[in-house]
C-alpha cells in the first residue's frame, strides 16, 4: 500500500466489526462486569498487533499502536457496558442474557473502535503519532470513567487530544454531529426515601401513605426543570426507579424514587436541586411522610474542544462528505467520557445508525436498535480524526 485509502481499509474491517457485534450484543455485561467482552476485547487487540497494557479498572481494555513518524499523542474511547433492559428485538443476534441487553448502542461503540484498531493497524506506515484506545468499562453507572483515571490512566498514557463517538438511533445512517462546547448534559442521579406510619390497606390514607406520597412526587419531577434551558435545549429531570411494598393489602412504611436530573450549567444543576429539594419537601408535608433526598453521583457536561473539533469535523467532512457532518444543539443525554474531556482536550461526536425503516426505538428501550453499518462510519470518523490529530492537523 503506497498511498492511504481509507475506505478500502474501513470496506475490509467492516465484516469482522460487524461479526463482533453481533457477539457482543448477545452477550451484553453490566456496568464493572464486562469480563466476557475485555476478552473479546483484548483478543482482537492482540490480534491486530497493538500493545496491551494493564487496565486500571478489572475490566476494560487499553492498547497503544505507534505510528511510523512523530506526532501528537490521541487517546480513543469506547464504552463497553450494557443495561439491565429485557431485549425485545427479534435478531438472530438478540441478547442470550435474561434481563441485560445492548440497548444503548456501547456493542457498536466497541466494535466500531476495534475496527478503528485494524484501520490503524494496517496504515500504520502512513500514520504520524501514538495512538492510545481506552474501552471503558460502567457508563452507564457513570463510575467507569473516574475509576480508570484514579487508576491512573492518564499519568501511564498522557494524551495529547481525545476523540470518541455516540451512535445514535435518532440521526439517520451516514450523518455525524458535533458541537464546540457543551453537547451533552451533566447528569446528576438522585434519590428519594419516604417513611410513613403505614398499615393496613382497608384503612388507608393520605396521613403517612409513603404510595400515595411517591405516586404524586414522581409527576411533579418535570417542573424542577421547568424554563431551564442552554441555547434552546431544556433541561430535564425525571424518575426511573419506583418502589414500593410488599402485598396488595399492607400500604408499606418505606418507599423510594431514584432518577436524573440533567443540566448545562453550574447555576441550572444549583437551581434544579434547590426545585428538587423544595418539591420532596413539599409532598413530604403534603402527605405527612418523612423524606430525604440525596444525590447519589453526578458527572459533568461533555465540552468539546473547538480546535480539536474543527479538525475532527474537517476530517469527517473529506470522508462522509461536508453534507453529512452536522452542528448538533446541546442534547440532554449524558455521557462519563465528560471526566476525560475535562482533563484532555477533545471531540466527541453523535453517529447516526437509525435504522431505515424506522423501528430503532429510543435509546435504553427494549426495542432499541441499529443499523450495522454504523459500526462502519463511526470506525471510518474515528480513524480520520485521529491521523489528522496525529499528524498535527
Amino acid at each position: 500500500m503506497t498511498t492511504l485509502d481509507l475506505n478500502g481499509l474501513l470496506g475490509a474491517a467492516e465484516p469482522t466489526m460487524v461479526e463482533i457485534r453481533h457477539d457482543l450484543h448477545a452477550h451484553p455485561e453490566l456496568a464493572f462486569a464486562e469480563h466476557r467482552t475485555s476478552g473479546v476485547v483484548t483478543a482482537r487487540l492482540a490480534e491486530l498487533g497493538w500493545t496491551l497494557h494493564p487496565s486500571p479498572t478489572a475490566t476494560g481494555a487499553v492498547a497503544t499502536l505507534e505510528g511510523a513518524r512523530p506526532g501528537a499523542r490521541v487517546m480513543l474511547r469506547a464504552d463497553i457496558d450494557g443495561l439491565p433492559v429485557d431485549e425485545e428485538v427479534d435478531v438472530p443476534w438478540r441478547s442470550v442474557v435474561p434481563g441485560v441487553m445492548h440497548a444503548c448502542g456501547h456493542d457498536v461503540h466497541t466494535a466500531a473502535l476495534l475496527g478503528v484498531a485494524e484501520v490503524l493497524a494496517r496504515a500504520r506506515e502512513h500514520l504520524a503519532g501514538s495512538f492510545t484506545l481506552v474501552f471503558q468499562p460502567a457508563e452507564e453507572a457513570i463510575g467507569g470513567a473516574r475509576a480508570m483515571i484514579a487508576g491512573g490512566l492518564l499519568e501511564s498514557h498522557p494524551a495529547d487530544a481525545l476523540l470518541g463517538a455516540h451512535a445514535t438511533s435518532v440521526l439517520p445512517l451516514g450523518v455525524v454531529a458535533t458541537r464546540p462546547g457543551i453537547l451533552m448534559s451533566r447528569g446528576t442521579l438522585w434519590r428519594v426515601r419516604l417513611e410513613g406510619a403505614g398499615g393496613h390497606g382497608a384503612m388507608a390514607s393520605t396521613r403517612g401513605n409513603v404510595v400515595l406520597a411517591a405516586s404524586a412526587l414522581a409527576p411533579r419531577l418535570g417542573a424542577v426543570a421547568e424554563d431551564l434551558v442552554y441555547e434552546g435545549t431544556g433541561c430535564a429531570c425525571s424518575a426511573g426507579v419506583l418502589a414500593a411494598g410488599t402485598k396488595e393489602n399492607v400500604v408499606p412504611r418505606r418507599a423510594h424514587l431514584a432518577g436524573t436530573l440533567r443540566t448545562f450549567t453550574e447555576d441550572q444543576f444549583d437551581e434544579g436541586r434547590r426545585r428538587l429539594e423544595d418539591l420532596v419537601t413539599a409532598i413530604a408535608d403534603e402527605f405527612e411522610v418523612a423524606a430525604v433526598l440525596d444525590v447519589t453521583d453526578s458527572t459533568p457536561p461533555v465540552a468539546n474542544d473547538p480546535r480539536v473539533t474543527a479538525v475532527v469535523r474537517a476530517a469527517a467532512a473529506r470522508l462522509l462528505g461536508e453534507g453529512a457532518v452536522l452542528e448538533a444543539p446541546p442534547v440532554t443525554p449524558s455521557d462519563d467520557v465528560s471526566e476525560l474531556l475535562a482533563r484532555v482536550p477533545g471531540c466527541y461526536l453523535l453517529v447516526g445508525g437509525a435504522l431505515a425503516d424506522g423501528t430503532s426505538g429510543m435509546h435504553h428501550g427494549p426495542d432499541f436498535a441499529l443499523e450495522d453499518a454504523t459500526c462502519r462510519v463511526q470506525a471510518g470518523v474515528l480513524a480520520a480524526g485521529a491521523m489528522a490529530l496525529g499528524s498535527g492537523e
